[in-house]
């Protein structure tokens, strides 16, 4: 993706919550070649490529939460847990939020991109 490509690595973080989402669905696969390398890229990715640069959601987090989920209620846009923990991770660090999924962080107090779209 060329949008990746433009930027300084060390200036790109991940959640630990995506972390999490990977290796589950990297888990779900049937036992073979495919998952074992997929196991192997996965483990690469996080020890190596973004060593010291994921995001835990911590207490700073855990408190933007709570009201993040609640105003999306009320908004009548509930919010997957993952994605309300990786809101309020963004949140917590002030950070940008580069994502494919962006209807699903409308009304987080985020700021947006999403690389795929060039935005």
């Amino acid at each position: 993706m060329a949008w990746v490509a433009q930027q300084n690595p060390q200036e790109l973080f991940t959640t630990s919550i995506a972390e999490a989402e990977i290796s589950y669905g990297v888990a779900l696969l049937e036992a073979g070649q495919r998952r074992t390398q997929l196991e192997s890229a996965v483990r690469q990715m996080f020890e190596q490529d973004f060593y010291r640069r994921i995001l835990p959601f911590d207490s700073p987090a855990a408190v933007l939460y709570g009201p993040l989920v609640a105003q999306r209620r009320k908004l009548g846009k509930p919010i997957a847990q993952a994605d309300a923990q990786i809101a309020a991770i963004v949140r917590a660090q002030a950070a940008t939020l580069a994502t494919r999924n962006i209807r699903d962080f409308t009304d987080c107090q985020l700021s947006l991109i999403s690389p795929w779209q060039g935005s």
